[in-house]
């Protein structure tokens, strides 16, 4: 299987890293911004990267560079699986993706605990899964499976 890794850096990069043991197992590559701890990271780890556009928030040129991107990626890669935990970077590459069939997931942040982020309700049609970290917000949204990372 083909997995697509999509996520912003910090909180985010490292919440998908901790996942390893899953895409591990697969051929994958990354989606993310390139600051100098994800360049180093993924540049040791010999994955396929392509660096997105950043930022994403409120900003309409990078929204529509990353929706080009991701255009690009699913076309090339040709994904089995998108999997994200966020935060904008990932609502063109799931969106699109769905369109085309290609299976998506989303985890979201252990930070939310009440209300998905806004990036998880944009996609939240598109997602075959949608995985949350807390008790509270599987209720809210039933479809949710509860995970722990």
């Amino acid at each position: 299987m083909k997995v697509l890794l999509i996520s912003s850096t910090g909180g985010h990069f490292q919440a998908l890293q901790k996942l390893e043991t899953f895409w591990g197992k697969h051929d994958c590559c990354w989606v993310t911004f390139q600051t100098p701890s994800t360049q180093k990271i993924l540049e040791a780890s010999n994955k396929k990267v392509y660096w997105a556009y950043s930022p994403t928030n409120r900003n309409i040129p990078n929204l529509i560079r990353n929706l080009g991107l991701a255009w690009q990626v699913i076309n090339q890669e040709s994904p089995d699986l998108v999997l994200s935990t966020g935060a904008g970077v990932a609502v063109p590459f799931i969106i699109l993706a769905k369109c085309r069939g290609i299976q998506t997931a989303f985890i979201e942040s252990f930070t939310r605990v009440k209300e998905l982020s806004l990036s998880a309700r944009l996609v939240l049609p598109f997602l075959d899964a949608l995985y949350v970290q807390w008790e509270q917000l599987q209720i809210k949204y039933p479809q949710a499976k509860l995970i722990r990372l």
